[in-house]
């Protein structure tokens, strides 16, 4: 009897980060659904697995920083009778500028997408994995997680919500055959930055601390895959995440200011 393919689902896979790990479970043969909001990119993408590997693509375009929305996602799971085996929580988006200058219904969508769908794909995709005894969850956070970040203050605030919940969920999963794991990469060439409002010369394109997407995505599959809790990646990234632990809050983020001002 042929052995069936394992399922996953992916948030966000339309670039950087989320198409590199589209590719990457494909290349295990196992079957996508694909969500976002550009359905032209999505049925673009679909058209391309389906010519390199013998899997089943399904898409479905939503957006996931509106109210019900996740909901309708998990539904179409449901209706079309598909078990999520994995499940890639990697739509996110930030955007850079003072808090009292940038758009409120802006920063309520990213609260929307970062958190509550997130939230609820988890906890909806979470008691179906658990009830089968197996499930990997893969939630992407940042290295913004960690302090607070004038300039970019509510994706920061909604990344270190994301590194939280997921490191706590995951102690209450252990032992029921659900993992969760927790990346959080640093800066990393993709379309986040021209959303966030970053320049098109910005000083972060030639940072030393900037990667290449590919990197960061199998990086993060490996580990997914092995069951890691916390993952960062790149030297330099954990270096600044342990040195910013002993210092000062005033001074942390007085310094995480002068960065992403430099940066811009």
């Amino acid at each position: 009897m042929k052995k069936k393919n394992k399922t996953v689902l992916i948030t966000g896979p339309t670039s950087g980060i989320g198409l590199e790990l589209t590719h990457l479970f494909a290349q295990d043969n196992i079957n996508l659904i694909l969500a976002s909001r550009n359905k032209k990119l999505l049925l673009k993408i679909q058209n391309d697995i389906l010519k390199k590997y013998n899997i089943i693509v399904n898409v479905y375009p939503v957006d996931l920083s509106k109210s019900g929305s996740a909901r309708k996602l998990y539904n179409f799971c449901i209706r079309k009778k598909i078990i999520v085996d994995y499940l890639v929580n990697n739509a996110g988006f930030g955007k850079y500028g003072l808090f009292t200058q940038t758009s409120l219904n802006t920063e309520l969508d990213m609260i929307h997408l970062n958190i509550t769908s997130l939230t609820e794909l988890t906890k909806l995709f979470g008691l179906k994995m658990k009830k089968r005894g197996f499930g990997k969850i893969l939630n992407i956070a940042s290295t913004a997680s960690f302090q607070p970040g004038p300039f970019m203050s509510v994706y920061s605030a909604t990344k270190n919500y994301v590194l939280s919940f997921s490191e706590a969920i995951a102690e209450e999963f252990r032992g029921s055959g659900v993992s969760v794991t927790t990346l959080c990469p640093g800066p990393t060439i993709s379309g986040f930055q021209k959303r966030a409002g970053f320049k098109d010369d910005a000083k972060m394109y030639n940072s030393l601390a900037i990667v290449d997407s590919k990197q960061v995505a199998q990086f993060g599959y490996n580990k997914m895959m092995s069951n890691h809790r916390l993952v960062i990646f790149g030297l330099i990234n954990r270096l600044s995440i342990l040195i910013v632990k002993f210092l000062p809050s005033s001074f942390k983020t007085y310094l995480v200011k002068k960065v992403y001002n430099y940066y811009h």
